[in-house]
């Protein structure tokens, strides 16, 4: 190859004018930039009273230290929100750029509700359908700081309305094609922009600050007469507790960035072969997973502690813990590999259901690994959850984990009664692997429960027929179900029918999954040549 000999000379006066008129107009932009961050600036009073952080000071916590971040489109609107250019603060209202987050590269977008609460500015929809269109290309994962007061109505214009449900659009095409988003509500998400926050895969919540609502309490008097504070409408609380949109529910701004950094620093994201090389051994002795369990599967465990003898560090970041609290759901990592955890803290109710699925769903979504730790006498019944749909949910789960598209590992810890067993990944629904416990129980349901049933229906059957209750005949029968049910639900009495793979000594559940992850990583990774025979012999 031939090297090039310049003939530049850098001290000539064509050069030298050149130069100048280069760093003027730098001089320009960096004026123009300035505005930006100065009109944002002068909100920090207010922001610092309300014990948020600027969207700035947001962004900057977000990104990994003394990472790079690509800051895109600086100058959008310029000249376009002011007739006098010396006075048009450019960016749209948003602050957009491609960074690094728990060493993952993200499209990372916030609003700048320093600047007029948050609201829309000129060429602020076409910026974000922008960095919207840049993500989907390079297939980067989605990061969103929302803070806005939505478009402003005293500029309407129906064509931004109708463009705008391309940001939308755009979210659901995100999760689709396996890149998460994970939304930060910080304050207001209100009516179309509500869907900001919807359509996320995870989403963060603010207490006493996020407000998610498709009608304001103006709105909602206006059009229906009904007064309801902007807490009740749309709070965190309600949200994270009783309509299940918020998954995670922070303190604060800078504990909601914390848990976007541990929710994309916990998913498997990388696809990566070998494990982290540092990671913490548990910070409780396996030992004690001897004494955690109840010989009687009617008493109740918390499971969390069960985790906590089995995780790297004994950390685990939980996935909506206010809402279905029985099923608890979270990320957590065994010798440095990503692995979302499923278990039970009682019987699954609707909440629970649903929750698990999305879980479940942006696990697959995002290649990270599941285990199961069976502990559930079942779904709960009663017309109050027939009503709240047990059945549906509980269907949504079932389905979620039949289609699963990551491994899957089962443990039966304690009980697995009734359709629990099918929810939580039992034998029949063919996780990777499934192990035991010697205190498991598995079985359609209890013993007595069983034998109550049968009762029941023998006793009303004994009435349809006008026939006295024969009682000695009915509690014998009683106690043969309850024997029967008792002795085939027994962990060794499974294990020997192959309903499992076989009944470990607790201690040894992490050193198992250590090696059982690493089997599932190579056959995932492995490529054998197909052939259309079996070789035979000579």
């Amino acid at each position: 190859m031939a090297k090039l000999i310049s003939s530049v000379s850098p001290s000539s006066e064509t050069f030298r004018a050149n130069r100048q008129g280069m760093l003027d107009l730098l001089g320009q932009m960096e004026e123009i930039e300035g505005r930006t961050r100065a009109a944002s600036e002068r909100s920090r009073a207010r922001f610092e009273k309300r014990h948020q952080l600027l969207p700035r000071d947001r962004v900057a916590l977000l990104l990994d230290p003394g990472s790079p971040f690509i800051e895109l489109s600086r100058l959008a609107g310029y000249g376009l929100d002011s007739k006098d250019l010396g006075q048009s603060v450019p960016g749209g209202g948003v602050i957009a750029g491609i960074g690094y987050v728990s060493g993952i590269r993200c499209m990372i977008s916030a609003s700048d509700s320093g600047i007029a609460a948050g609201a829309l500015q000129p060429m602020g929809l076409d910026k974000q359908l922008r960095v919207q269109e840049i993500a989907l290309e390079n297939k980067l994962p989605y990061v969103q700081l929302v803070e806005s007061a939505g478009a402003n109505l005293m500029d309407y214009r129906v064509e931004d309305f109708i463009r705008g449900g391309n940001i939308f659009r755009n979210l659901a095409r995100f999760s689709a094609a396996g890149l998460p988003v994970i939304t930060v509500t910080h304050g207001s998400s209100t009516a179309g922009g509500a869907y900001q926050t919807g359509l996320s895969d995870y989403i963060i919540m603010v207490r006493g600050r996020t407000r998610a609502f498709l009608a304001g309490p103006p709105l909602l008097k206006a059009a229906t007469g009904e007064i309801a504070t902007e807490e009740e409408l749309g709070g965190a609380e309600m949200h994270t507790g009783i309509s299940g949109l918020g998954d995670y529910l922070a303190e604060d701004d800078r504990e909601a960035l914390g848990l976007a950094r541990s929710i994309l620093g916990n998913i498997d994201w990388l696809g990566q072969r070998e494990p982290v090389r540092q990671h913490d051994e548990p910070a409780y002795d396996r030992e004690e997973l001897l004494g955690l369990m109840p010989m009687d599967h009617r008493q109740p465990v918390d499971m969390k502690e069960v985790i906590a003898r089995l995780v790297d560090g004994s950390d685990f970041v939980e996935f909506g813990t206010r809402y279905g609290g029985a099923t608890v759901c979270g990320n957590a990592r065994i010798a440095g590999w990503p692995i979302g955890i499923i278990t039970n803290n009682g019987p699954i109710d609707p909440d629970g259901a649903a929750k698990a699925t999305h879980f479940i769903q942006a696990c697959c979504q995002a290649g990270t690994p599941i285990l199961y730790l069976n502990n559930t006498t079942g779904f709960l019944v009663g017309r109050s959850y027939e009503e709240a749909g047990a059945i549906k949910h509980g269907s949504k789960m079932i389905q979620a984990v039949t289609t699963a598209t990551v491994p899957q590992f089962t443990i039966y810890c304690g009980a697995s009664f009734g359709a629990g067993n099918y929810g939580m990944c039992g034998r029949g629904f063919h996780p990777r692997f499934c192990f035991s416990w010697p205190n498991a129980k598995t079985a359609v349901m209890g013993g007595e429960q069983a034998a109550g049933t049968m009762a029941v229906v023998q006793e009303a059957r004994a009435e349809r027929m006008g026939e006295p209750v024969d009682h000695d005949r009915l509690n014998a029968m009683k106690a043969r179900i309850t024997e029967t049910f008792n002795r085939q639900m027994d962990a060794f009495y499974t294990s020997a029918r192959l309903l499992d793979d076989g009944v470990i000594d607790p201690r040894d559940t992490r050193e198992l999954m250590i090696e059982l992850m690493q089997v599932a990583r190579e056959a995932d990774a492995r490529q054998p040549r197909a052939i259309q025979f079996a070789v035979a012999r000579p």
